[in-house]
């Protein structure tokens, strides 16, 4: 996993932390589908609420992808919050936009993947959070399965999990993101959403999340 720069990491997660679309409750911890704890919850998607949020997040998403990947022939947005974002950078940058399903459509044409379908093209995937990353990399293999060169991706925000970035390794994909748990921290102290105590709370429970307790 690659930040794009360290000084927007901290000023995306100042803005993600402010508008609540970053929300730590250590005292009151969230419980994920997978059945884990966890004193944080990131919903990015609040940012489209917010137009200089979703500009700042859309322009260094935009720039990311102009510096790591400038061979770029399409966007393709993971469902479903991946794809307001896509659309957005693909707009930006003129280039086509198609977005990847979770399962294929039940009705219709069964697509998998919709939009334009070209195999062969150079595609940048986008998401919107990555945690373990098993569905954003399950979607980069429906696009491959499709026929499309996968570049690499960029995402919002990353809890910096270790296994995410062994599995982004082990599939061979460039993952490029603005900002990421690491990286918000600090800036969750110095704003005072959290104190130095609850900080090493936090930053127990990235090392280990599956075991960690409040």
């Amino acid at each position: 996993m690659e930040i794009l720069d360290s000084s927007i990491a901290a000023e995306v997660a100042d803005q993600l932390l402010q508008i609540q679309a970053i929300r730590l409750q250590p005292e009151k911890p969230f419980t994920w589908a997978s059945g884990w704890k966890s004193p944080i919850y990131c919903d990015n998607r609040l940012s489209l609420s917010f137009p200089a949020v979703r500009d700042l997040i859309k322009e260094n998403l935009v720039k990311s992808i102009q510096h790591f990947y400038p061979e770029a022939e399409a966007i393709a947005g993971v469902a479903t919050a991946g794809i307001p974002q896509g659309a957005l950078i693909a707009n930006d940058l003129k280039l086509p936009f198609i977005y990847v399903r979770s399962k294929p459509k039940g009705h219709g044409m069964e697509n998998m993947i919709e939009g334009k379908v070209r195999p062969g093209q150079k595609v940048v995937v986008v998401e919107d959070l990555v945690s373990t990353g098993g569905s954003s990399l399950k979607a980069v293999q429906d696009l491959k399965n499709a026929g499309f060169e996968v570049m690499g991706m960029v995402a919002i925000f990353s809890y910096g999990f270790s296994v995410a970035d062994d599995n982004f390794e082990e599939a061979g994909i460039k993952l490029v993101v603005l900002s990421n748990y690491e990286a918000m921290l600090p800036r969750a102290v110095e704003k005072k959403y959290i104190s130095d105590e609850v900080l090493k709370s936090l930053e127990t429970w990235r090392k280990d999340p599956a075991n960690w307790t409040p």
